[in-house]
């Protein structure tokens, strides 16, 4: 039997209790199913549409940076380091650049792109629609795995002149290349969500993905540091990331590829739960 103060209500004209969507605003209504898939392809549009608007800063101002890294260690370390038997340190150090650039071009589209929303307001565009965490979460991802992979090939492109490295294990070069890219796409989120203005943003990656990221094994090879610093570098998920992306070039790495995977795919999924919980949870995206 319906409650009379319900059909008082309807007969009133107010209006339907609407359900609220989890980590979006609240008074979001159900999903239609119609429409299943359309929010997440706009979102996912915008998202790769914004950086790619700009590619002059966003995709050549990274590769013009890993070449000039690539131009100054190759120049100074070439006659003087061999990180790997048979390897010149410039073959060496271009996965490395490739990886570093993806990495953290991935982290910075999810992040920026989230920050610049809070900040200017427009985020209550993107958490209106009828999405749902996972797939506000999947664009955001996504596209940032595609700058990260944009800017890696660019990198490259470019610096593949200077010392063509071989081409061992394709497939752990591109399982490498997405899971990282993802990883720090997720974190990028992560740290966009958290922060409420540019200069904490800046502060989570000046402080820790920059640091962990040269930290990782780029320039170097971790055999060749003292073992204390071997030991904390093996707590880094980054060396790993680098590690296994550099064993797709030339068959050598520091460490077992199947345990750089394991490691890099345990970090990606605590990354991943953590953020689609703050999802659900609205934690300062909801006001």
């Amino acid at each position: 039997m319906s409650d009379p103060r319900t059909l008082n209500m309807q007969a009133a004209g107010s209006p339907p209790r609407i359900e609220s969507g989890a980590g979006s605003a609240p008074g979001r209504l159900p999903k239609p199913h119609a429409a299943s898939g359309v929010g997440f392809r706009t979102l996912l549009h915008k998202e790769v549409l914004r950086f790619w608007k700009v590619s002059f800063q966003t995709v050549a101002a990274p590769v013009l940076t890993g070449v000039l890294y690539l131009l100054v260690f190759g120049h100074v370390l070439e006659a003087h380091v061999e990180a790997f038997p048979g390897v010149s340190y410039t073959a060496f150090l271009i996965p490395g650049l490739v990886m570093m650039s993806v990495l953290q071009n991935a982290f910075a589209n999810s992040s920026s792109s989230l920050i610049q929303s809070k900040i200017t307001g427009n985020l209550v565009f993107v958490l209106l629609p009828p999405l749902s965490n996972g797939e506000f979460f999947a664009a955001y991802v996504i596209a940032s795995v595609v700058r990260g992979l944009v800017v890696g090939l660019g990198v490259f492109a470019v610096t593949v002149w200077f010392a063509p490295p071989a081409l061992a294990a394709p497939l752990w070069i591109a399982v490498f290349a997405l899971l990282g890219a993802a990883l720090l796409g997720v974190l990028g989120l992560i740290a966009g969500i958290v922060s409420d203005k540019f200069d904490q943003l800046a502060a989570f990656q000046n402080f820790i993905i920059m640091p962990a990221t040269f930290l990782s094994g780029v320039f170097y090879s971790v055999h060749g540091l003292p073992p204390f610093w071997q030991a904390v570098s093996h707590f880094n998920p980054f060396f790993y990331m680098v590690d296994g992306f550099r064993y797709g070039f030339f068959a050598q790495s520091d460490v077992s590829p199947w345990v750089s995977l394991t490691v890099v795919l345990a970090a990606l999924v605590l990354a991943s739960a953590i953020a689609l919980r703050m999802l659900v949870r609205g934690y300062k995206i909801r006001h």
